[in-house]
């Protein structure tokens, strides 16, 4: 079991009482509701910041290049792209 640190945590009293509600409608406490939902921030924010190092070291000479020189056959049978709503009105 992961070790925790007691810390003193002040909310608005709206959010704490929204977050009761939906820890009790899931099942589980305030303070495991606040732990995961810290959890799920601190890996959105992880993976956001993944994304723009990746996209900051990305070649986008290459890239062009690598579409330019794309083949031409249609797409395979399930590749094919989905009409947007915008096709689909006309």
């Amino acid at each position: 079991m992961a070790t925790t640190n007691p810390y003193s945590l002040h909310l608005l009293a709206s959010l704490k009482s929204e977050a009761e509600k939906v820890a009790a409608a899931e099942g589980t406490t305030l303070d495991q509701f606040i732990n995961v939902a810290v959890a799920e921030k601190l890996a959105a924010l992880r993976t956001s910041r993944y994304f723009q190092d990746r996209a900051a070291g990305a070649d986008l000479e290459a890239f062009d290049h690598l579409l330019a020189t794309a083949g031409d056959e249609p797409p395979r049978l399930g590749d094919e792209m989905l009409p947007t709503e915008n096709e689909c009105s006309d």
